[in-house]
């Protein structure tokens, strides 16, 4: 079959079996995948579930996905693209998948702005955005990315993918990682992502100068002030939207 997109296909059974299983546990009701390609993590997500939704943005691959899972019932095979599609209308569902590494962080964030009928998804990615999503505060990794999503989420390692586990392999090293989402989001979500967002607006600023434009000289008077973003924990960016927004201080 020819290759588009840039597609890399994950073929380690090993790999996908962990994938499948860090998803699913035992059994998941639904489950979205997106990115299916030649079906690999398919064929290993069929057996843990019910129904199982592949989004394929390539219309040869979604063609050769439901020729090769014909006699599979509990398999829908979506010729479109995650990024305009309406995850809800599957849900409550499980979300798996290997992104394209072009796209992985607005998928990332898609899965962020869902509701709590989306407990959990495990995505394979570039190895340099898994470390993102599992650095910790004061490390050159954390960032925008990093906050937004355990603002909402716990982010575990599922499995390290090497560039040899694909074919054809890619240039760079992939990692799995699982978001377990939280029972409760905070309060005001898009807003607080906002704020994240004009915290990490210069990345070498300090706070004070990213925040003045929205909330004025007086960000001067708060002990965050000389920091920057990516010194400060996820419970530590809620006190401080809490503080500026409520003037609590």
């Amino acid at each position: 079959m020819p290759r588009k997109l840039g597609q890399h296909f994950l073929v380690r059974d090993s790999i996908l079996e962990r994938l499948a299983s860090a998803a699913c546990g035992g059994h998941a009701k639904r489950v979205i995948e997106i990115g299916p390609g030649r079906g690999a993590l398919t064929r290993c997500l069929l057996p843990r579930t019910d129904e199982l939704h592949a989004i394929e943005i390539d219309a040869s691959l979604a063609g050769y996905l439901e020729s090769k899972f014909a006699a599979e019932p509990k398999l829908h095979v979506h010729r479109a693209d995650v990024l305009r599609t309406d995850l809800a209308q599957w849900g409550p569902a499980v979300i798996a998948g290997n992104l394209p590494y072009y796209i992985t962080s607005p998928i990332i964030e898609k899965f962020v702005a869902l509701d709590a009928g989306f407990p959990v998804a495990v995505m394979l990615m570039q190895r340099e955005v898994a470390d993102r999503l599992l650095a910790e505060p004061g490390t050159r990794a954390y960032g925008y990315l990093t906050v937004v999503v355990r603002l909402v989420c716990d982010v575990q390692f599922v499995a390290e993918a090497p560039a040899s586990a694909f074919v054809p392999p890619p240039k760079v090293d992939s990692a799995a990682v699982r978001l377990l989402r939280r029972p409760q989001p905070p309060d005001s979500l898009p807003r607080l992502i906002s704020f994240v967002g004009r915290c990490f607006a210069h990345k070498r600023k300090t706070l004070r100068n990213n925040l003045r434009p929205a909330f004025g000289a007086v960000v001067d008077t708060l002990p965050e002030a000389p920091l920057r973003a990516e010194q400060l924990a996820v419970p530590e960016f809620l006190a401080l939207y809490s503080k500026l927004v409520n003037r609590s201080f």
